[in-house]
């Protein structure tokens, strides 16, 4: 498969919130504005990222040489959880406001499921490591799409004439719902 495919393929087809339904806590918690997306998105795809970088090594010359493939989900989450910390330390320092703004969802990027599935895919899809970061780049990018998408619609649903009994979460879970449907429509994109 070439970068691109792979690319397409993680950001498009097989987006990890809209067709593989991972990571919708916050997906939905924190599409509130625009900006609250981005600086998630952004966090998500700095650890995504290095997750990556740190995992694949780990796993290919070290826990697989010797035969300790079975720790790989304990190596992985240790991994992810120090580079969440890291992440946290940098926001508190840096951008005091979003590191406020994102509350407990910062925290929950330590176990947020999306995460730790793009380190166990790049191993169970044969990636090598250049592939591994494109599709871990294509995955946090489709993450952040789609933060941004819903954070969009929100906006307009905030000032549109909605039935009292969908405000809150039934419209949102619908919107969510139309998006993935929409999101269907790529899965021929790349053969």
């Amino acid at each position: 498969m070439t970068l691109f495919k792979i690319f397409i393929s993680a950001f498009l087809i097989d987006n990890v919130i809209l067709m593989r339904f991972l990571a919708l806590c916050p997906f939905i918690g924190m599409s509130t504005d625009e900006d609250k997306s981005i600086g998630m998105g952004l966090a998500v795809t700095f650890v995504t990222v290095l997750a990556t970088c740190v995992t694949w090594p780990i796993y290919k010359f070290i826990l697989e040489p010797l035969g300790l493939v079975f720790l790989q989900i304990l190596v992985f989450i240790l991994v992810i959880a120090a580079l969440v910390q890291l992440v946290e330390f940098y926001l508190k320092k840096t951008a005091p406001a979003l590191y406020g703004s994102m509350g407990i969802y910062l925290a929950l990027i330590t176990t947020n499921c999306a995460i730790l599935a793009v380190t166990f895919d790049n191993i169970s899809n044969g990636y090598n490591f250049i592939e591994s970061v494109v599709y871990a780049i294509g995955v946090a990018m489709g993450f952040l799409l789609s933060l941004l998408l819903l954070a969009g619609i929100r906006k307009r649903i905030r000032t549109s004439p909605i039935p009292a009994f969908l405000h809150g979460r039934p419209i949102l879970f619908i919107t969510a719902g139309l998006m993935s449907m929409a999101f269907a429509g790529f899965s021929g994109l790349v053969k």
